[in-house]
């Protein structure tokens, strides 16, 4: 039976040091809009500004002493818990990636990438990301704003001039930093995602925004979005007249040595070995073709890659390539926006979450009185799930290639070995179905298109 663990009163995240520097970083030079748009870009609605630094959970700042991890946090242990996991068919497949001041503690793959034609799942093994593609676009968008590309206030009908939405003045009023932060407006979560699921195309259900229902003024209040989320991509094409999947190769994957990593349908097919999606019947696991209607929402959920690739990724988000990702980027990209109190409503998240925020790309946690950084993601027949803990400059990144939420267990086990919490029996608990993230399957009608709730998943 597991221990009934008595809730915490919500309280504000810890103050970093490095917090300080985000107001100068959303501040940053903007860039001309284009010719043909309306005009110069002006400052954003103090509601659309991300929250004060006194809010801020950043990474760099608190990893900046190297600290240890708690006594008894053992690599070996949850490599062998990962290589259980695929035993008796309990999932095909997974991968298992931990980063500590910089280094690389495991990087590996565990089972098999088909049922069907089984090939060992190795370091270079290739899954689909889903929305853990999310912290890819809000760490592009910072580097582009600290280039002068773009300024987090910019306004996004100023870059793409056919945003529409129901009310003409929310319409002039959302920023790049609402689009990646769900801070859009719309009443409804995961607008549209049902037509996506449906194979429709991308700029026509972006045209649907213009009917969708408003729920409050843009910047202030949280609605989680894939399909407005994407409009980033049209923000970055008018910005720097170079497609969004280009300009993420160009800017992190390569200059970050993600070898494996790609974007969209074609570029995990192309992969010399990636692990195919699989779903249960009652013959047991079945691998799929992976569809490509989400693929066509790019920043919200277009990238596939290696655990080696997310070992790295996590190794620049932690900190340690400031050469790519500087420090004050980190600090803004980690830094609490909105309140997201549903995130802890079940499972480990119930147990463990005591406030959370959602930043730019990235969700915020107060895991039992520690700064958690946190994205999960979910599409037919994968899942993934990313931590960054900065007081004990960890980074942990766990894919797997089947809709079993089972190994979702994996990331408390090893949180709360690092963190030295009394240990919980998570594996083989019943999770909390809002980390299954996306499915591509009909969704029951509403107004907006929105995903029901009881859905297998819908991008969170």
């Amino acid at each position: 039976m597991k221990k009934k663990v008595t809730r915490r009163p919500l309280r504000p995240f810890r103050i970093g040091l490095l917090g300080l520097l985000i107001p100068l970083t959303l501040a940053s030079t903007a860039q001309t809009p284009p010719a043909g748009t309306a005009g110069a870009v002006s400052p954003a609605p103090a509601a659309a500004t991300p929250v004060p630094a006194a809010q801020a959970t950043t990474v760099a700042a608190a990893t900046a002493s190297a600290p240890a991890l708690a006594p008894g946090f053992d690599v070996a242990r949850f490599e062998a818990m990962a290589q259980q996991l695929t035993l008796g068919e309990r999932v095909p497949g997974l991968a298992l990636a931990i980063v500590h001041n910089g280094r690389v503690l495991t990087a590996k793959g565990y089972g098999v990438t088909d049922v069907s034609a089984p090939q060992t799942i190795d370091g270079h093994t290739v899954f689909r990301l889903a929305s853990l593609s999310k912290a890819f676009a809000g760490t592009l968008a910072g580097l582009l704003v600290n280039d002068g590309s773009l300024r987090w206030d910019s306004r996004v009908a100023d870059y793409v001039p056919n945003f529409r939405l129901s009310d003409p003045m929310a319409t002039r009023q959302v920023t790049v930093a609402d689009l990646l932060s769900h801070r859009v407006g719309l009443q409804a979560h995961n607008a549209f995602d049902r037509d996506i699921e449906g194979n429709a195309d991308y700029y026509a259900v972006t045209q649907k925004l213009a009917y969708a229902p408003m729920s409050c003024v843009p910047g202030q209040c949280y609605a989680y979005q894939n399909v407005a989320f994407s409009v980033f991509g049209d923000v970055v094409f008018a910005a720097t007249g170079g497609f969004y999947e280009q300009a993420v190769d160009k800017r992190i994957f390569k200059p970050l040595g993600m070898n494996d990593a790609s974007l969209g349908l074609e570029g995990i097919e192309n992969s010399a070995r990636w692990a195919r999606p699989h779903v249960r019947s009652r013959n047991g696991w079945v691998a799929l073709t992976p569809k490509p209607t989400y693929y066509r929402l790019a920043p919200a959920a277009g990238v596939n890659a290696s655990i080696s690739d997310m070992a790295q990724w996590l190794v620049a988000q932690t900190g340690h390539r400031q050469d790519v990702l500087p420090a004050p980027l980190l600090a803004t990209l980690h830094a609490s926006l909105v309140s997201t109190p549903g995130e802890m409503r079940a499972g480990w998240r119930r147990d463990r979450i005591y406030s959370a925020g959602y930043a730019l790309g990235w969700r915020v946690f107060d895991y039992a009185s520690h700064p958690v950084v946190f994205h999960a993601g979910a599409v037919q027949g994968y899942r993934g799930m990313v931590a960054l803990v900065p007081e004990r400059d960890l980074g942990i990144a766990i894919l797997w290639n089947s809709d079993s939420s089972v190994p979702s267990g994996l990331l408390p086990t090893i949180l709360d070995r690092a963190m030295g919490l009394p240990p919980q029996q998570w594996l083989d608990t019943p999770m909390d179905t809002s980390d299954l993230l996306m499915a591509d399957s009909p969704q029951p009608d509403n107004k907006s298109g929105a995903a029901a709730s009881q859905a297998t998943a819908s991008p969170r």
